[in-house]
């Protein structure tokens, strides 16, 4: 029998995010920023419909409820904004055998917050949850070799190269994250 969470993205605060479970409202920022030919150059190249945007959140909500994780929406503390969204996914891609089963961390942040370091402030938040409610978890993510600004952020939060392959008819780079415990090494506490 499988699992199923009644379960919702746990709300965190960070010094200048707030990562919160999506809603309904969050449709028109998420298609707006879904629909820039900026966000979707190195993520499949095409830009969102309302319809697959409208899909895409739904899917989060889903997320948690089925796996117990997911994906949050980041919003700019100050200004109550939405910034753009970060989480852990379990898509079911057929790339790597022994990614199977291991969740898929990702992030992405509206050009208008770029180049600000939110991308890595709020995967940190999601990290040190992921570390602490899945103790001894590895996590991956792919991305494509071109996007200089997302192997930083990979890099700066704890993934390492670990091959390239395809997928969607491009190569793809997968990067894996060691369990917290690994990162920190032996005797020595994780702080992400």
């Amino acid at each position: 029998m499988e699992r199923a969470y009644a379960f919702e993205a746990p709300r965190i605060i960070t010094k200048r995010l707030v990562l919160r479970m999506h809603g309904a409202s969050d449709f028109g920022a998420l298609l707006e920023m879904w629909s820039d030919e900026r966000v979707v150059r190195h993520i499949g190249g095409v830009p969102s419909t309302a319809t697959e945007a409208w899909s895409r959140l739904l899917r989060y909500g889903g997320l948690w409820q089925f796996l117990g994780y997911g994906y949050w929406a980041v919003e700019d503390r100050a200004t109550e904004r939405f910034v753009g969204e970060v989480g852990f996914a379990d898509f079911k891609r057929d790339i790597v055998k022994a990614l199977d089963g291991l969740p898929e961390a990702g992030w992405v942040i509206s050009p208008r917050w770029a180049g600000q370091g939110y991308a890595t402030e709020a995967m940190r938040a999601a990290l040190e949850w992921f570390d602490r409610t899945r103790p001894g978890l590895e996590s991956f993510c792919m991305i494509a070799p071109e996007n200089a600004a997302s192997i930083r952020v990979a890099k700066k939060i704890g993934y390492a190269l670990e091959g390239e392959t395809s997928y969607d008819d491009g190569p793809i780079q997968i990067y894996l994250r060691p369990p917290a415990a690994k990162l920190a090494g032996p005797g020595v506490e994780a702080s992400i």
